[in-house]
C-alpha cells in the first residue's frame, strides 16, 4: 500500500534505501512554474445519450428520487461498468485513482478511453503519483495520446525506471511520500460515475495469480454525479496536480517500456499493455470473467437521496520552497448533498439524509465526518475497513455509541489476508481493548472461493486457488444508511490520505448490503473472541476448520517478525 506499509512487501529494499540516504543526500527536484490550464465538467450533460438513458431508468421506475444507486458486485459488474462508461461516454471522461496498474485488465479498459478519445471525448486522468514506476509507469504514455490530458498529483522527484530510486530521491521529504491522494473515481458526461475503493489492475478485478482483493464499488447516476465530478475538478485544477508531460517525456517512457521489455518474463511482469487485437499475457490461465461492457440499459438502480463527503485537495500540503514558511493547513471537508452544501443550522433533526450531512459536515476529514455519523448511532453499526488502526477519537466514539447500547461489528482483515502485515500490527495492539469494550471483530480468512457478495468478490473459483485481501471500504448505520468510498478507519485516512465517500440513504440498499456482510462474516472471517487462555479464533461456520489460539494461516517467521518490530511502527503510518 503506502511507504511505510510498503516494509511489509519489501523491507530489503526499504532498508538499503535508508542505509545509502545515511551517506549520500538526495537532490532531484521537481519543476517549477508549471502550467496548468484550468478546465472543468460538463456543464450540464443533458443531451447525451447516457443522460436519456439515466433519465429513461429513472421514469421506467417510478423514482422521486433523482439519483440512483447500483451496487457492484464482484469483477465483472466492476469492470464491466467502467467498461460501458469508456465506451458510452460521447462528451468528456474524468478518472481519479490512486493506482493504475499496466497489466492486462487495465489494458482492455484504458483501450476504451484511448478509443473514446479518438471519437472526439475530452480525458482526463488524475492518478496519484505514488506507485507511477517501473512498468507502472507506462500508463502515463496515456498523456501523449491526442484529446487525453493526465496529471500525477503530489508527485516525487527523481527517475521513474524504479520504486527504490524514487523513494531515495525523496527519503528527506517524507511527508510527500506518506501523504497520497487515495480518491477513487470514473466519471462518464457528467452523468454516470463509479466510486468505491478499487484501484485499476488485476488483482482489483479478479485476475491475479498471487492473490486478488475484495472491493466494493458504487455505480452512480444523476445529479449527484455533479457533486463528485466537482471534487474531481478541485483536485484536477489544484496546484498539487502536475501535467506528466512536465515530469516525464516521451522519450523517458519509451526506454523504461524498452527496459522493461529486456526484464526475464515472469508471472508478475508479462502483462505490458498492448494493443486490442493482441493476444493479453494471461491466456496462458483461464479467465476469472469475461471481458465485456455492462448493459446499462438493463441495469436497475436504487433511486434514493445521497450526499458527497470529500477531503480538501489542501489536506496534503502544497509544494513551498525548502526553508520558507508552510502553507495552508486546516484542510476541510466538502460535504455535497444533491448538488447543495447542507447549511450548518438546517435539517438538524430533520430528513434522516440531511440530518446526516449535515452532522458529517462537523468534521474536517472524511474519516472525522464519519466519527460524526457514528456519534448519532441508534442501533446497530456495521463496518468493513481492511486496515482498521483506529485512534483515540475512534475509540471514544464506538465506546460513546456501545453506551447508547448500539451493537458494533468490524470486518478487517486477517493477518494471512492483509497485502500490507505490518499494518496489521497497529490493529493488533488494540484488539483486546476493542473486545472489552464490546465491538465484534471478525476476521477475514485469507484462502477461500471468491465471496460473491454485495461488497466485491476475489473472484476464485476454487478454495486456496488464490488468496483473498480485504480492500472494501464501507459502514452500514442503523440499517437505514450506506456509506461507500475509498476511505479506511484508521489514522492514516483520518490525518494524511485524501479520501471521498458516498452517504446512501435507502433501506432497500442497506438491507442488501447488511445481509451480504452478515453472510462473509459467518462463512468467510474468522470470529476474534476472548477467553480465560487469551484469544480465540473462531472458525468460519462450515468451513471445517478448527478454532484458533494464534493468528490463523500466518507462519510463525511472520508472526515473530511483526511481533519484534511492531512496536516500533507507529499508528499515525499504518
Amino acid at each position: 500500500m503506502f511507504a511505510f506499509r510498503a516494509l511489509g512487501r519489501s523491507a530489503r529494499r526499504w532498508c538499503v534505501a535508508v542505509g545509502i540516504a545515511l551517506v549520500l543526500p538526495a537532490c532531484a527536484e521537481l519543476p517549477k512554474d508549471v502550467q496548468r490550464p484550468v478546465s472543468t465538467s460538463l456543464a450540464s450533460p443533458a443531451g447525451t445519450p447516457l443522460a436519456a438513458l439515466v433519465q429513461q431508468r429513472r421514469t421506467a421506475a417510478g423514482a422521486r428520487s433523482e439519483s440512483g444507486f447500483l451496487l457492484l458486485n464482484g469483477p465483472p459488474a466492476a469492470y464491466g461498468s467502467r467498461l460501458a462508461l469508456a465506451e458510452g461516454a460521447q462528451k468528456t471522461l474524468d478518472l481519479q485513482y490512486y493506482a493504475i496498474h499496466a497489466d492486462a485488465s487495465t489494458d482492455r479498459l484504458l483501450q476504451a478511453v484511448r478509443d473514446a478519445a479518438q471519437r472526439g471525448v475530452r480525458v482526463r486522468i488524475l492518478l496519484d503519483d505514488f506507485h507511477s514506476t517501473g512498468r507502472n509507469a507506462l500508463v502515463m504514455r496515456l498523456a501523449f495520446v491526442p484529446s487525453i490530458e493526465m496529471r500525477m498529483f503530489n508527485p516525487l522527484a527523481g527517475a521513474r525506471g524504479s520504486s527504490l530510486g524514487r523513494l531515495f530521491n525523496a527519503l528527506d521529504d517524507a511527508s510527500r511520500i506518506q501523504q497520497r491522494m487515495h480518491n477513487k473515481l470514473f466519471i462518464a458526461d457528467n452523468v454516470l460515475g463509479v466510486t468505491g475503493g478499487r484501484n485499476l489492475g488485476d488483482a482489483y478485478f479478479g485476475n491475479g495469480e498471487a492473490g486478488n482483493f475484495v472491493d466494493l464499488d458504487v455505480l452512480a447516476a444523476g445529479p449527484v454525479v455533479q457533486d463528485l465530478s466537482r471534487s474531481f475538478d478541485a483536485y484536477w485544477n489544484n496546484e498539487r496536480a502536475y501535467p506528466v508531460q512536465s515530469l516525464v517525456t516521451r522519450e523517458e517512457l519509451e526506454a523504461i517500456r524498452n527496459e522493461t521489455r529486456a526484464e526475464p518474463k515472469t508471472q508478475e511482469n508479462d502483462s505490458e499493455p498492448r494493443p486490442p487485437n493482441a493476444a493479453p499475457a494471461t491466456e496462458r490461465r483461464a479467465r476469472a470473467w469475461d471481458e465485456k461492457p455492462m448493459d446499462l440499459t438493463s441495469a436497475t438502480f436504487v433511486w434514493a437521496p445521497a450526499a458527497v463527503l470529500v477531503d480538501k485537495p489542501a489536506k496534503i500540503p502544497a509544494d513551498v520552497p525548502r526553508g520558507s514558511p508552510g502553507n495552508e493547513k486546516a484542510p476541510g471537508l466538502v460535504v455535497t448533498q444533491q448538488g447543495r452544501r447542507p447549511s450548518s443550522a438546517a435539517t438538524r433533526g430533520g430528513s434522516s439524509l440531511a440530518a446526516a450531512a449535515d452532522t458529517a459536515a462537523d468534521g474536517e476529514t472524511v474519516v472525522e465526518g464519519l466519527l460524526q455519523l457514528i456519534g448519532q448511532a441508534k442501533s446497530e453499526l456495521l463496518i468493513i475497513s481492511p486496515y482498521f488502526v483506529p485512534g483515540q477519537d475512534m475509540k471514544q466514539a464506538f465506546a460513546a455509541a456501545l453506551a447508547r447500547g448500539v451493537r458494533i461489528r468490524v470486518l478487517t482483515n486477517s493477518l494471512a489476508s492483509n497485502d500490507a502485515p505490518v499494518a496489521h500490527v497497529g490493529y493488533a495492539r488494540h484488539r483486546e481493548e476493542l473486545l472489552s469494550m464490546g465491538v465484534g471483530l471478525y476476521e477475514m480468512r485469507s484462502e477461500q472461493a471468491g465471496l460473491g457478495s454485495a461488497f466485491g468478490s476475489a473472484g476464485g473459483s476454487e478454495p486456496g486457488e488464490s488468496r483473498s485481501m480485504l480492500h472494501s471500504k464501507a459502514l452500514v448505520m442503523d440499517g437505514r444508511l450506506l456509506v461507500v468510498g475509498s476511505m479506511n478507519l484508521d489514522l492514516r485516512s483520518q490525518l494524511q490520505n485524501t479520501e471521498i465517500a458516498l452517504l446512501i440513504r435507502s433501506d432497500e440498499l442497506c438491507r442488501v448490503a447488511s445481509g451480504q456482510i452478515e453472510i462473509a462474516m459467518r462463512d468467510g472471517a474468522w470470529h476474534v473472541e476472548r477467553d480465560d487462555n487469551g484469544l480465540v479464533w473462531r472458525a468460519p461456520q462450515n468451513s471445517g476448520l478448527k478454532d484458533s489460539a494464534t493468528e490463523p494461516d500466518a507462519s510463525v517467521g511472520l508472526r515473530l517478525l511483526l511481533k519484534l518490530f511492531g512496536p516500533f511502527a507507529p499508528d499515525r503510518l499504518l
